[in-house]
């Protein structure tokens, strides 16, 4: 029994560690995408493989991210408490799992189709590339927002096989909408990166300017996804599903100001969470009701 407990702690910190329940961010999207390019549900097959597949690229993500900055991360007060800086996870189990993770993600896209795995290699370029981007520039959330909107793109590809008629206006969405929550979550850390030299968007800019711009990144991914629902002919359920995705990311900036910035934990994960749920759930619906 206390083996079991014990292989059940060792799992949690390792989800831990990778943020695992933020996997709700980028995979709405990516199904969401499969599903318009199948204008229904794809086979049990292709939705397993692109969910494995995802899990797999983001989880090599962040686990190479949690590596690559474990110095950064053990002399922020806010970040210190995480597995590596704890010595709760090595180094090299951070890397394993990096690595086996990308080796799933990789063995997911072989299971799809050729032009899938033949754009794989760009895909963890992305995403592991981006663990990188704040030493050299602070245009970091935006190379973020590219690597997630990477997602949709992906899963369009594994059930069409091709790129083409593909709305891209739904990937640049994706990007945007990334930018904005993610410039809004390294405001917590701005006095931290301008101290240890770490490029952000409120350390180049302030945390004013940055929650402004913000708000323009998450206009214009609205403009981006209503786009989207007229490209792609969703009707009014996807219009209602918008609305309230419109309402969610209005809320996130409600919720945080330069002055006040208790909230960003849970503006960043309960309404993000809720505009790419309530985004595919609306898609899911409007082909069901177009058929």
């Amino acid at each position: 029994m206390n083996r079991v407990a014990t292989v059940r702690d060792r799992i949690g910190t390792y989800l831990e560690l990778v943020m695992f329940k933020h996997t709700v961010f980028a995979l709405p999207f990516a199904l969401m995408a499969a599903f318009l390019a199948a204008s229904g549900v794809p086979s049990t097959g292709v939705i397993v493989w692109i969910v494995l597949a995802m899990v797999g690229a983001r989880t090599s993500a962040m686990a190479f991210n949690r590596w690559i900055d474990r110095g950064f991360d053990g002399a922020n007060p806010r970040t210190s408490s995480r597995a590596l800086p704890e010595g709760r996870v090595s180094g090299a189990g951070a890397l394993t799992l990096t690595l086996l993770s990308a080796a799933i993600f990789l063995f997911a896209c072989s299971r799809l189709n050729p032009t899938t795995l033949f754009l794989a290699p760009l895909a963890l370029f992305l995403v592991l590339g981006y663990s990188l981007t704040k030493r050299f520039t602070w245009l970091s959330h935006v190379w973020l927002g590219t690597a997630l909107a990477f997602a949709p793109f992906g899963a369009w590809v594994a059930v069409q096989g091709s790129v083409r008629e593909y709305p891209w206006v739904l990937s640049l969405g994706v990007l945007l909408w990334v930018a904005g929550f993610d410039t809004i979550y390294a405001c917590q850390d701005t006095i931290f990166d301008r101290q240890a030299g770490l490029r952000s968007i409120p350390a180049r800019f302030g945390v004013a300017r940055a929650l402004l711009l913000a708000r323009v990144f998450h206009g214009l991914a609205f403009l981006a996804f209503a786009a989207t629902g007229f490209y792609e002919s969703l009707g009014w359920v996807y219009a209602i599903g918008l609305l309230l995705a419109g309402i969610a990311l209005v809320t996130q900036h409600l919720m945080v100001s330069a002055d006040d910035l208790t909230h960003v934990q849970f503006s960043f994960f309960q309404m993000n969470g809720a505009v790419s749920l309530v985004l595919f759930a609306s898609v899911w619906i409007s082909l069901g009701v177009s058929v």
